[in-house]
């Protein structure tokens, strides 16, 4: 009934076609395996960027007389927030406050900073 010359699938074997979904997804579960063996890998969860230095009490305490004076600079005009910030300046303990925050860089400094007397300003 059907001419052989025309059919290609003569003499070769004809895979089903879920055989051919199963390899598939076989392909596609390497690739996740893969991704997840990256993931369980362990990192350390601090980052440094850039490596900077961390600070000592000189330059925290050197830092802090800079961060207070520009402060009281922009609030000129405000006489109870040079007060604040006069205060603030008095009880500054260096010890205390790289005991708070060890490990501290110029950018952590900052912050800090921001934080603690942001209240004062306000």
């Amino acid at each position: 009934m059907f001419n052989n010359v025309n059919n290609p699938f003569v003499n070769r074997k004809v895979a089903s076609s879920t055989s051919s979904d199963s390899n598939g997804q076989r392909q596609k579960e390497d690739p996740k395996k893969e991704l997840k063996k990256y993931i369980d890998e362990e990192e350390p969860d601090e980052v440094k960027i850039g490596g900077l230095p961390i600070l000592t009490a000189e330059e925290v305490l050197s830092m802090t007389k800079s961060y207070i004076a520009k402060l009281k600079e922009e609030n000129e005009g405000r006489e109870k927030v040079i007060k604040k910030l006069d205060s603030y300046l008095e009880k500054f303990d260096v010890e205390k406050f790289m005991k708070k925050n060890p490990d501290m860089t110029s950018p952590d400094f900052y912050m800090v900073m921001y934080n603690e007397t942001e209240g004062l300003i306000k």
